[in-house]
């Protein structure tokens, strides 16, 4: 491995043949090595290098080690320190330890004691680094409202939102709850002609029914009881930008005729005035209903679907892009690690499980059992064990009262009634459990049914 890819690492000590032996020690191991015969003379290298440890002798002419140490503590915390000295005593080991020194030897050291602890020493480091930098991107990226996934449908959406996002053309965008319909409208406004301007979302489903419309349009001062001061309407908070009306489906017939006024005329009138205010904007709405089968039950009004569906996006659920699922939790992993200050990576076995489950609470379900897995995992690996109990396979043929079941014992169950349901066939089989069939394999092998 190349020297800076092991690490660099700054060596202060006083004695020039303890220098040049570590310093000929750690060369051959890999790492780049910076040497300082002082305190004083090690301070201008850190505006020169960002190192990865830094190993100090404790007793020197000047500044001493534990003065570097305050220095790197309050300057540099992410930097681990390692001492070094032919002066230890119990109480100057546990002094440096106790404010936070990674490691303190007596000389002459065991070298490959040395090593190890340094190595661990340069990983914690890297690790800090990463998740820094992380913590960058993310904060950079958070308002680019990224579509994420690979699946033919995704990307049929990717060159939809690329076409229309300057367009001043209505888009309708249709899908089941949570997979991702608010992204998609804010990344149509955002990177285009519209990023600047305002975008007003509205969850229709959210207002009572009696407030919907002042909600919309405003209203003058006086208009209703309770109306004490004039109050502008979403729509034309929404003028010269984007307006997002999220689950327009759940909107009053009343409303719809007024709505559709709106759209035709370019002007609204608030609540309790005849004046007619000019607003241009640019309509966006979603709904999870079947807008065609609405109109023929005489739930919305068909002359406003048309004027609403212009440009239809529609968004598939999870279960019909499992393909996604890796792609989808490799980022929500990087968000919540970043946000809790940890490094995790997810088992095979736990991805399985997340591949297989239905989501009917699609991306914004998926995303909740990610978040609570970071939150509630010690250790390294995100495993079966932190999901909640109702994404994991049951067999729900074969009750066991008085007993809760293993998640190994369901998932030999449900591997074994998709076997027997698909006379064997293998391939059916991991289809059916929605897994890879080299997964399916794996189990067989882990059951011992191979």
């Amino acid at each position: 491995m190349a020297a800076q890819e092991k690490g660099t690492i700054l060596i202060v000590d006083d004695e020039p043949n303890a220098l040049k032996v570590l310093a000929a020690i750690l060369g051959e191991e890999g790492y780049r090595v910076v040497t300082a015969g002082s305190v004083e003379a090690a301070l201008p290298r850190f505006k020169e290098t960002d190192f990865d440890a830094v190993i100090t002798d404790m007793k020197m002419p000047g500044l001493s080690g534990m003065d570097l140490f305050g220095i790197l503590a309050r300057e540099h915390p992410e930097i681990p320190v390692v001492f070094l000295t032919a002066y230890g005593t119990v109480e100057s080991a546990v002094e440096a330890m106790t404010r936070g020194a990674f490691y303190y030897f007596i000389k002459p050291p065991d070298y490959l004691n040395l090593k190890g602890i340094l190595s661990r020493a340069v990983e914690q480091r890297r690790l800090k680094r990463e998740l820094s930098e992380l913590k960058k991107r993310l904060a950079t990226e958070a308002r680019e409202f990224r579509l994420i996934g690979s699946h033919p449908e995704i990307r049929k959406i990717l060159d939809i939102v690329d076409s229309v996002r300057d367009s001043e053309s209505s888009v309708l965008i249709c899908g089941e709850t949570g997979t991702g319909k608010e992204m998609i409208a804010r990344s149509l406004h955002c990177g285009g002609v519209w990023a600047k301007k305002p975008f007003v979302a509205v969850n229709c489903a959210a207002i009572p029914r009696e407030l919907i419309e002042s909600e919309l349009f405003g209203y003058e001062k006086g208009a209703f009881t309770g109306a004490s001061a004039r109050r502008i309407g979403r729509v034309e908070q929404a003028a010269g930008g984007t307006l997002f009306l999220d689950e327009i489906g759940e909107l009053d017939m009343s409303v719809q005729a007024k709505l559709l006024r709106v759209l035709q005329e370019k002007e609204i009138e608030r609540l309790g005035s005849n004046e007619k205010i000019s607003v241009h904007f640019r309509l966006v709405s979603s709904t999870n209903r079947d807008l065609p089968t609405e109109i023929k039950k005489g739930h919305f009004r068909q002359d406003l679907y048309y004027r609403l569906n212009v440009v239809q996006i529609t968004v598939p659920p999870l279960r019909e892009r499992r393909q996604d699922i890796p792609l989808l939790v490799a980022e929500f992993l990087k968000e919540f690690c970043a946000r809790e200050g940890k490094v995790l990576s997810i088992s095979d076995e736990a991805m399985d499980i997340l591949q297989s489950y239905s989501w009917p609470g699609n991306i914004r379900q998926l995303r909740n059992v990610v978040e609570r897995a970071v939150v509630l995992v010690r250790g390294h690996e995100i495993g079966p064990r932190a999901f909640p109990e109702d994404i994991i396979p049951v067999d729900d043929n074969q009750p066991v009262l008085g007993t809760v079941k293993t998640m190994r014992e369901r998932e030999l169950a449900a591997v074994k009634e998709a076997l027997a349901r698909c006379a064997g066939n293998k391939s059916e089989a991991a289809r059916s459990l929605g897994i890879s069939r080299k997964a399916l394999y794996k189990r067989l092998n882990d059951f011992g049914l191979s």
